[in-house]
């Protein structure tokens, strides 16, 4: 192999979708698999040590999740290039990765070759979307069409996600070092936005957005 290797790291909580994608991903003679993590967590602690050209993610995880993982890797290491390989199809998680400092969203119903694709173009530091997430996102922008979740801020949105998947105040507190209060204050504010009078109803919005499987 020369010098020209792009080295990638895995992260994704299940071995078998991780074994997938190196076996996909090594079929590309000039792309490395030099590391692999099952949480953000463990992403955060040793993505500087494997010096990854890319670090290709999923955003649901347990624990911290990859959006906060994102935050963190990027406020250790600004220039880290991520491309996020999600199994969320919906627009609005394609957004908030590109707003955390992701450059590349591209979901797993993909097939190989536009995977190998969003790492060499995402190497070059270029952004790279999945053509029906680029085309909805367009017209989205041309119609002005803005669903409610739109309104929240990103710890807002981390918060929302998690209540929504049945998380306690503590919990997410614990996950995302803040205080219960602080959680308590966003969880308010949440409710505000998107007319919801409990955790039931934030979880039927996020179902509704195509944020959460039933």
């Amino acid at each position: 192999m020369g010098t020209d290797v792009i080295k990638v790291m895995l992260v994704d909580d299940h071995a078998v979708v991780r074994m997938g994608f190196k076996l996909l991903l090594e079929g590309a003679q000039e792309i490395s698999v030099v590391a692999e993590a099952d949480s953000g967590e463990e992403a955060v602690r040793t993505f500087q040590t494997h010096k990854p050209d890319v670090l290709v993610m999923d955003i649901s995880m347990p624990g911290i999740g990859g959006l906060e993982a994102i935050d963190r890797i990027l406020a250790k290491a600004v220039h880290q290039k991520i491309l996020v390989l999600s199994g969320h199809e919906d627009v609005m998680h394609a957004r908030r990765v590109l707003k955390a400092g992701a450059i590349g969203y591209l979901t797993k119903r993909s097939a190989a070759d536009a995977l190998i694709d969003a790492v060499k173009t995402v190497y070059r530091g270029k952004t790279y979307l999945e053509p029906q997430i680029a085309q909805e996102l367009a017209v989205e922008q041309v119609s002005g069409n803005k669903d409610p979740v739109d309104s929240l801020s990103e710890k807002e949105f981390k918060v929302f996600i998690s209540l929504a998947r049945g998380q306690s105040v503590q919990d997410i507190a614990d996950v995302m070092s803040l205080s219960p209060r602080t959680v308590g204050t966003h969880l308010y504010n949440i409710k505000q936005k998107l007319g919801a009078s409990n955790s039931a109803e934030l979880a039927i919005i996020a179902m509704r957005s195509g944020l959460i499987d039933l």
